[in-house]
Protein backbone atom coordinates (compact mmCIF):
# COMPACT_ATOMS: atom_id res chain seq x y z
CA UNK A 1 0.00 0.00 0.00
CA UNK A 2 1.49 3.27 -0.67
CA UNK A 3 2.24 5.81 1.60
CA UNK A 4 -0.49 8.18 0.12
CA UNK A 5 -3.08 5.63 0.94
CA UNK A 6 -2.00 4.67 4.24
CA UNK A 7 -2.16 8.47 5.39
CA UNK A 8 -5.42 8.80 4.12
CA UNK A 9 -6.60 5.83 5.38
CA UNK A 10 -5.50 6.83 8.75
CA UNK A 11 -6.88 10.06 8.78
CA UNK A 12 -10.57 8.56 8.23
CA UNK A 13 -10.33 6.36 10.47
CA UNK A 14 -9.23 8.66 13.32
CA UNK A 15 -11.87 11.33 12.48
CA UNK A 16 -14.18 8.40 12.96
CA UNK A 17 -12.87 7.01 15.65
CA UNK A 18 -12.35 10.19 17.75
CA UNK A 19 -15.79 11.48 17.05
CA UNK A 20 -17.44 8.39 18.23
CA UNK A 21 -15.23 8.08 21.27
CA UNK A 22 -16.20 11.91 22.19
CA UNK A 23 -20.02 11.01 21.55
CA UNK A 24 -19.12 8.07 23.64
CA UNK A 25 -18.13 9.87 26.66
CA UNK A 26 -20.44 12.77 26.34
CA UNK A 27 -23.02 9.76 26.86
CA UNK A 28 -21.96 8.31 29.90
CA UNK A 29 -23.58 9.86 33.22
CA UNK A 30 -23.09 12.97 34.17
CA UNK A 31 -20.78 12.04 36.97
CA UNK A 32 -17.88 10.68 34.88
CA UNK A 33 -18.10 14.04 33.03
CA UNK A 34 -15.19 15.34 35.44
CA UNK A 35 -12.84 12.35 35.08
CA UNK A 36 -13.56 12.25 30.96
CA UNK A 37 -12.58 16.29 30.62
CA UNK A 38 -9.64 15.46 32.84
CA UNK A 39 -8.21 12.79 30.85
CA UNK A 40 -9.19 15.09 27.66
CA UNK A 41 -7.48 17.75 29.30
CA UNK A 42 -3.97 16.06 30.02
CA UNK A 43 -4.26 14.57 26.40
CA UNK A 44 -4.72 18.20 24.81
CA UNK A 45 -1.99 19.76 27.20
CA UNK A 46 0.09 16.82 25.99
CA UNK A 47 -0.74 17.79 22.38
CA UNK A 48 0.50 21.24 22.61
CA UNK A 49 3.79 20.04 23.80
CA UNK A 50 4.25 17.43 21.13
CA UNK A 51 3.20 19.92 18.46
CA UNK A 52 5.31 22.62 19.77
CA UNK A 53 8.23 19.77 19.85
CA UNK A 54 7.49 18.60 16.42
CA UNK A 55 7.21 22.10 14.62
CA UNK A 56 11.27 21.39 13.21
CA UNK A 57 11.09 18.45 12.60
CA UNK A 58 9.75 17.09 8.76
CA UNK A 59 10.00 12.78 9.40
CA UNK A 60 7.20 10.84 8.78
CA UNK A 61 6.78 10.29 12.93
CA UNK A 62 6.45 14.35 13.35
CA UNK A 63 4.20 14.90 10.72
CA UNK A 64 1.69 12.20 11.80
CA UNK A 65 2.32 13.16 15.40
CA UNK A 66 1.40 16.91 14.55
CA UNK A 67 -1.71 15.62 12.63
CA UNK A 68 -2.70 13.48 15.14
CA UNK A 69 -2.20 16.07 18.47
CA UNK A 70 -4.11 18.44 16.62
CA UNK A 71 -6.62 15.87 16.66
CA UNK A 72 -6.68 15.61 19.94
CA UNK A 73 -6.42 19.13 20.80
CA UNK A 74 -9.46 19.81 18.90
CA UNK A 75 -11.44 16.79 20.78
CA UNK A 76 -10.83 18.46 23.84
CA UNK A 77 -12.60 21.01 22.58
CA UNK A 78 -15.91 19.42 21.60
CA UNK A 79 -15.87 17.52 24.51
CA UNK A 80 -15.95 20.39 26.53
CA UNK A 81 -18.65 21.50 24.90
CA UNK A 82 -21.01 18.76 24.45
CA UNK A 83 -20.65 17.78 28.29
CA UNK A 84 -21.71 21.67 28.56
CA UNK A 85 -18.54 22.80 30.79
CA UNK A 86 -18.29 25.52 27.69
CA UNK A 87 -20.65 26.53 25.82
CA UNK A 88 -21.78 30.47 26.21
CA UNK A 89 -23.89 32.69 28.80
CA UNK A 90 -27.64 31.62 26.88
CA UNK A 91 -28.06 28.34 28.43
CA UNK A 92 -32.41 28.39 27.15
CA UNK A 93 -33.89 28.02 24.20
CA UNK A 94 -34.47 30.63 21.57
CA UNK A 95 -38.23 32.26 22.41
CA UNK A 96 -40.63 31.96 19.65
CA UNK A 97 -40.86 35.41 18.86
CA UNK A 98 -37.22 35.46 17.57
CA UNK A 99 -37.64 32.67 14.90
CA UNK A 100 -39.95 34.52 12.80
CA UNK A 101 -38.41 37.12 10.88
CA UNK A 102 -35.93 38.60 13.76
CA UNK A 103 -32.72 37.05 11.88
CA UNK A 104 -30.54 39.76 13.57
CA UNK A 105 -31.48 39.11 17.12
CA UNK A 106 -31.84 35.75 16.39
CA UNK A 107 -27.96 35.66 15.52
CA UNK A 108 -27.00 37.67 18.60
CA UNK A 109 -28.66 34.73 20.91
CA UNK A 110 -27.17 32.35 18.64
CA UNK A 111 -23.82 33.57 19.34
CA UNK A 112 -24.03 33.83 22.85
CA UNK A 113 -25.05 30.15 23.00
CA UNK A 114 -21.77 28.93 22.18
CA UNK A 115 -20.04 32.11 22.92
CA UNK A 116 -17.22 31.00 25.34
CA UNK A 117 -16.62 28.01 23.06
CA UNK A 118 -15.89 30.10 20.18
CA UNK A 119 -13.85 32.06 22.11
CA UNK A 120 -11.60 29.47 23.11
CA UNK A 121 -11.36 27.77 20.00
CA UNK A 122 -10.11 31.42 18.75
CA UNK A 123 -7.46 31.80 21.86
CA UNK A 124 -5.89 28.29 20.73
CA UNK A 125 -6.28 28.71 16.91
CA UNK A 126 -3.81 32.17 17.36
CA UNK A 127 -1.79 30.10 19.59
CA UNK A 128 -0.98 27.25 17.68
CA UNK A 129 -0.20 29.51 14.72
CA UNK A 130 2.17 31.35 17.10
CA UNK A 131 3.16 28.46 18.50
CA UNK A 132 4.34 27.04 14.91
CA UNK A 133 5.20 30.63 13.34
CA UNK A 134 8.34 29.96 10.46
CA UNK A 135 8.44 26.52 11.22
CA UNK A 136 8.76 23.71 8.88
CA UNK A 137 5.70 21.26 10.31
CA UNK A 138 2.63 22.97 9.88
CA UNK A 139 0.73 20.37 9.75
CA UNK A 140 -0.75 20.64 13.02
CA UNK A 141 -1.82 23.99 12.46
CA UNK A 142 -3.13 23.40 8.88
CA UNK A 143 -5.70 20.47 10.49
CA UNK A 144 -6.79 23.07 13.29
CA UNK A 145 -7.48 25.41 10.57
CA UNK A 146 -9.48 23.42 8.39
CA UNK A 147 -11.24 21.52 11.05
CA UNK A 148 -12.12 25.69 12.68
CA UNK A 149 -12.99 26.82 9.38
CA UNK A 150 -15.16 23.90 8.09
CA UNK A 151 -17.04 23.40 11.69
CA UNK A 152 -17.98 27.36 11.69
CA UNK A 153 -19.21 27.01 8.60
CA UNK A 154 -21.41 24.30 9.28
CA UNK A 155 -22.39 26.52 12.37
CA UNK A 156 -23.54 29.23 9.97
CA UNK A 157 -25.43 26.40 7.96
CA UNK A 158 -27.40 25.42 10.66
CA UNK A 159 -28.30 28.75 11.53
CA UNK A 160 -29.40 29.82 7.92
CA UNK A 161 -31.56 26.60 7.57
CA UNK A 162 -30.49 23.04 5.90
CA UNK A 163 -32.56 19.61 5.51
CA UNK A 164 -30.47 17.43 8.35
CA UNK A 165 -29.97 19.08 11.85
CA UNK A 166 -28.33 15.98 13.42
CA UNK A 167 -30.27 16.90 16.47
CA UNK A 168 -29.49 13.03 17.50
CA UNK A 169 -25.94 13.96 18.13
CA UNK A 170 -27.01 16.86 20.89
CA UNK A 171 -27.03 15.02 24.65
CA UNK A 172 -29.97 16.09 26.16
CA UNK A 173 -28.63 18.62 28.70
CA UNK A 174 -27.99 20.99 24.88
CA UNK A 175 -31.39 20.06 22.95
CA UNK A 176 -32.16 23.39 23.47
CA UNK A 177 -29.53 24.50 21.11
CA UNK A 178 -31.61 23.13 18.16
CA UNK A 179 -33.86 25.94 18.68
CA UNK A 180 -31.46 27.74 17.05
CA UNK A 181 -31.15 26.04 14.00
CA UNK A 182 -33.67 26.42 11.01
CA UNK A 183 -34.55 23.26 8.76
CA UNK A 184 -34.68 23.95 5.30
CA UNK A 185 -33.94 22.65 1.76
CA UNK A 186 -31.03 25.11 1.25
CA UNK A 187 -29.46 28.28 2.06
CA UNK A 188 -27.68 30.55 -0.60
CA UNK A 189 -24.36 30.25 1.60
CA UNK A 190 -24.22 26.38 1.40
CA UNK A 191 -22.81 26.06 -1.86
CA UNK A 192 -20.36 28.75 -1.85
CA UNK A 193 -18.36 27.15 1.49
CA UNK A 194 -18.52 24.07 -0.88
CA UNK A 195 -17.07 25.15 -3.90
CA UNK A 196 -14.66 27.11 -2.08
CA UNK A 197 -14.13 24.34 0.17
CA UNK A 198 -13.30 22.14 -3.07
CA UNK A 199 -11.14 24.39 -4.66
CA UNK A 200 -8.27 24.22 -1.45
CA UNK A 201 -9.24 20.86 -1.65
CA UNK A 202 -8.12 20.37 -5.59
CA UNK A 203 -4.75 23.04 -4.96
CA UNK A 204 -4.14 20.47 -2.21
CA UNK A 205 -3.91 17.30 -4.35
CA UNK A 206 -2.04 19.03 -7.53
CA UNK A 207 0.55 20.11 -4.83
CA UNK A 208 0.79 16.64 -3.49
CA UNK A 209 0.85 15.35 -6.92
CA UNK A 210 3.65 17.73 -8.14
CA UNK A 211 6.52 15.44 -8.88
CA UNK A 212 9.14 18.18 -7.41
CA UNK A 213 7.24 17.89 -3.84
CA UNK A 214 8.73 16.56 -0.96
CA UNK A 215 8.04 13.21 1.09
CA UNK A 216 7.07 15.57 3.73
CA UNK A 217 4.59 18.14 2.37
CA UNK A 218 2.99 14.86 -0.01
CA UNK A 219 2.31 13.21 3.63
CA UNK A 220 0.98 16.29 5.11
CA UNK A 221 -1.35 17.39 2.09
CA UNK A 222 -2.56 13.70 2.13
CA UNK A 223 -3.91 13.93 6.10
CA UNK A 224 -4.80 17.12 5.94
CA UNK A 225 -6.90 17.20 2.75
CA UNK A 226 -8.44 14.26 3.55
CA UNK A 227 -9.70 15.77 6.90
CA UNK A 228 -11.14 19.18 4.22
CA UNK A 229 -12.91 16.17 2.48
CA UNK A 230 -14.65 14.39 4.86
CA UNK A 231 -15.62 17.68 5.98
CA UNK A 232 -16.66 18.42 2.41
CA UNK A 233 -19.32 15.24 2.82
CA UNK A 234 -19.65 16.19 6.11
CA UNK A 235 -21.48 19.61 4.36
CA UNK A 236 -23.01 17.40 1.90
CA UNK A 237 -25.26 15.41 4.31
CA UNK A 238 -26.48 18.90 5.81
CA UNK A 239 -28.68 18.75 2.81
CA UNK A 240 -29.05 15.41 1.57
CA UNK A 241 -31.71 13.03 2.60
CA UNK A 242 -29.57 10.66 4.65
CA UNK A 243 -28.45 10.08 8.41
CA UNK A 244 -25.08 9.81 9.27
CA UNK A 245 -25.94 8.46 13.05
CA UNK A 246 -25.27 4.79 11.46
CA UNK A 247 -21.67 5.61 11.59
CA UNK A 248 -21.57 6.21 14.96
CA UNK A 249 -24.74 3.84 16.00
CA UNK A 250 -21.65 2.15 18.86
CA UNK A 251 -21.49 5.63 20.66
CA UNK A 252 -24.76 6.64 20.56
CA UNK A 253 -26.27 3.13 21.59
CA UNK A 254 -26.18 3.91 25.53
CA UNK A 255 -27.37 7.80 25.63
CA UNK A 256 -30.52 8.74 26.97
CA UNK A 257 -32.73 10.14 24.50
CA UNK A 258 -33.00 13.84 24.06
CA UNK A 259 -36.32 15.93 24.98
CA UNK A 260 -37.18 16.48 21.19
CA UNK A 261 -36.15 19.03 18.76
CA UNK A 262 -36.41 22.64 19.25
CA UNK A 263 -35.71 23.65 15.89
CA UNK A 264 -38.08 25.60 14.26
CA UNK A 265 -39.25 25.32 9.99
CA UNK A 266 -39.39 28.33 8.18
CA UNK A 267 -42.28 30.03 8.84
CA UNK A 268 -44.66 30.82 5.27
CA UNK A 269 -45.74 34.02 5.06
CA UNK A 270 -49.00 32.90 5.44
CA UNK A 271 -48.34 31.66 8.71
CA UNK A 272 -46.58 34.71 9.67
CA UNK A 273 -49.16 37.06 8.44
CA UNK A 274 -51.65 34.38 10.85
CA UNK A 275 -49.40 35.22 13.80
CA UNK A 276 -50.97 37.43 16.79
CA UNK A 277 -50.38 40.96 17.59
CA UNK A 278 -51.69 41.00 21.27
CA UNK A 279 -48.50 42.96 22.66
CA UNK A 280 -46.26 40.24 23.68
CA UNK A 281 -42.60 41.36 23.87
CA UNK A 282 -39.81 38.66 23.35
CA UNK A 283 -39.16 39.06 26.92
CA UNK A 284 -42.01 38.44 28.01
CA UNK A 285 -41.94 34.68 25.61
CA UNK A 286 -38.33 34.06 27.32
CA UNK A 287 -39.60 34.37 30.97
CA UNK A 288 -42.31 31.69 30.25
CA UNK A 289 -39.61 29.78 28.76
CA UNK A 290 -37.37 30.10 32.43
CA UNK A 291 -40.60 29.50 34.28
CA UNK A 292 -41.58 26.10 32.95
Amino acid sequence: MSDIALAALFAVFIWWFSTGIVLLLNGMQRRAYKLSLFASTALAVAALVALNHTADLTNTAAIYCAFTSALLIWGWHELSFLTGWITGPRTTALPAAYAQGREGRRFIESVRAILWHELGILLVGVLLIAMTWGAPNQVGTWTFVVLWSMRTSAKLNLFLGVRNLSEEFLPPHLVYLSSFFRRRAMNLLFPFVVVGASLVLGWMVMRALDPAADAATVLGLTLVGTMLALAIIEHGMLVLPVSTTALWRWALSKRQPAAGSLAPTVPSAAAQAQTTHDGTTADSHEQLLHAR
